[in-house]
């Protein structure tokens, strides 16, 4: 007995240790980002609430028509099963330009704001899309460093911005979600993204292997800024969500107050809103007979990179293009935008169709074309009630 009372001793004096130097080192700067990492935890679709945020304004609502049969024509009770298990929270189906079906749940709404995670990046490309349309980019493969002087010399002057669009730009990031000291989780909960940018460097030839980097698409963003002198969410707003007739003014994420957009993720709006985004890319970059953003770019950031190998094979890319994920189903070629916990937007052009699905978890398994295999299942729901 006494043997365990000086263990339990010992164990609570280790664990009181390891709280003070917790304390202690999370005073310095450099991992002030620890606590917000510790007491949230893992990421969450709503935690634009623990972020300061910059919003992207909408303009001049347009509504969504309905179709006919408006929610009449459902998914069956196990498609709805198999899309509650992964803690759905909106799920909706637009064909010809018309809400087909709409669902929600957990108390979210056509009007919640919920984080986009990575679709985000997809958000990114139209941007830079928009950005070579009005020549404030000359091209796709410009190099990065007539806009951030960092990258050049060296390797670093290799990069472009078609490197960073197609994840291969060599750079050193490393994408780990769980590691408390990765560039990662330093950006996301972290105050300072200019710091981490600027500690980026080309380690390997680019433009030879896709290796999805969120980092490419927070460099993306910095190019933005300075090619249009403008801030991200700013641009977003002239550039997409008021032409695109947002209902609901959304919200980018920062750094830290009047900083920078978490511009790999973060993009917070409800499903929707998202779907005119998903829209825009199915009308080939047109909105109300006018160009957004022009159609060459659209077929381009929709298309595999094939000239680069697969991430983790010798295989070519078949799966992404510039910052969109692609895979082929059921006969469909079907590009979309993606996120962490399985916020998705597809675009199916043979139906005329967009599907936008907004959850909590996504499946840990993949299929063909790198797709998470809860990706079959919003799929399936929607080609239920498709025409």
């Amino acid at each position: 007995m006494k043997i365990l009372k000086k263990l339990f001793k010992y164990l609570g004096i280790l664990i009181l240790l390891l709280v003070v130097a917790f304390f202690v080192l999370t005073a310095f700067p450099k991992y002030s980002y620890l606590r917000k990492a510790v007491y949230y935890n893992l990421a969450d679709i709503d935690d634009y609430k623990i972020f300061d945020n910059r919003t992207i304004k909408a303009g001049k609502h347009q509504p969504w028509t309905k179709t006919k049969d408006y929610n009449k024509k459902a998914p069956s009770s196990a498609s709805l099963q198999k899309i509650e298990s992964y803690k759905t929270v909106a799920f909706l189906v637009l064909q010809n330009s018309s809400i087909k079906y709409e669902k929600y749940w957990d108390n979210y709404s056509d009007s919640s704001w919920s984080n986009s995670f990575s679709m985000a990046k997809s958000v990114i490309s139209l941007l830079i899309g928009a950005a070579i349309d009005e020549g404030k980019i000359k091209s796709v493969d410009q190099k990065v460093g007539d806009f951030l002087p960092q990258f050049k010399g060296g390797m670093n002057e290799q990069l472009t911005i078609r490197h960073l669009l197609s994840m291969s730009s060599g750079l050193n990031w490393d994408e780990n979600y769980a590691g408390p000291t990765s560039m990662t989780t330093i950006a996301y909960y972290g105050k300072d993204l200019e710091k981490s940018v600027k500690q980026m460097q080309v380690v390997t030839t680019p433009g030879k292997k896709n290796v999805y980097q969120s980092g490419n698409t927070q460099v993306l963003a910095f190019v933005l800024e300075k090619a249009t002198g403008k801030t991200v969410a700013d641009y977003a707003s002239e550039k997409l969500w008021q032409p695109l007739g947002a209902k609901h003014d959304a919200l980018w994420s920062l750094d830290k107050e009047n900083g920078h957009e978490k511009a790999y993720c973060c993009f917070n709006s409800n499903a929707r809103d998202f779907a005119r985004l998903g829209q825009l890319v199915l009308l080939n970059g047109r909105w109300g007979g006018r160009p957004i953003i022009s159609e060459k770019y659209i077929k381009e950031a929709t298309t595999p990179a094939k000239s680069l190998t697969s991430e983790g094979s010798s295989e070519p890319n078949n799966y992404y293009g510039h910052q969109f994920w692609i895979l082929e189903y059921k006969g469909n070629i079907i590009p979309y935008m993606r996120g962490i916990l399985g916020q998705y937007i597809f675009i199916i052009p043979k139906k005329n169709a967009v599907v936008v699905r907004l959850g909590h978890t996504r499946d840990t398994q993949y299929g063909d074309f790198h797709a998470p295999k809860d990706v079959y299942a919003y799929l399936d729901a929607a080609f239920e009630i498709l025409d």
